[in-house]
């Protein structure tokens, strides 16, 4: 059975055109979904906390996170950072791969590259 990949990320997202450019050179299947049109649910968003992190997940440089108030920002718990995230699914760092139970943030071709050489 082959894993089904799934990149989640937004079209205007420079490293998410590399990373869909590197699995398309490699002839790697991949299903896109763009998380500001198709959304994301909450129970999506605190699985991939539990695996990577919320930390690692919430993308604090984005433009989204520094327009929103200073309240917003203060005292964030992984609840609080989930709920931003599905409020505003910019705030998600990109992209996200999953790659049946692996779950990757951010595209470094290095990492890929040991993600997808692995046999199943």
């Amino acid at each position: 059975m082959v894993d089904t990949v799934v990149l989640y990320g937004i079209k205007t997202c420079s490293t998410v055109k590399k990373a869909m450019n590197w699995l398309e050179e490699r002839g790697i299947a991949v299903r896109y979904h763009d998380v500001r049109k198709d959304g994301l649910t909450a129970s999506r968003l605190e699985g991939w906390a539990k695996i990577v992190g919320w930390e690692k997940l919430l993308n604090r440089s984005s433009l989204t996170f520094r327009r929103l108030d200073d309240a917003a920002k203060q005292d964030l718990t992984e609840t609080r950072a989930v709920a931003l995230m599905l409020e505003h699914p910019t705030l998600v760092r990109r992209p996200v791969l999953e790659k049946g139970e692996t779950v990757m943030v951010g595209f470094k071709p290095e990492i890929y590259e040991e993600l997808f050489s692995q046999k199943a």
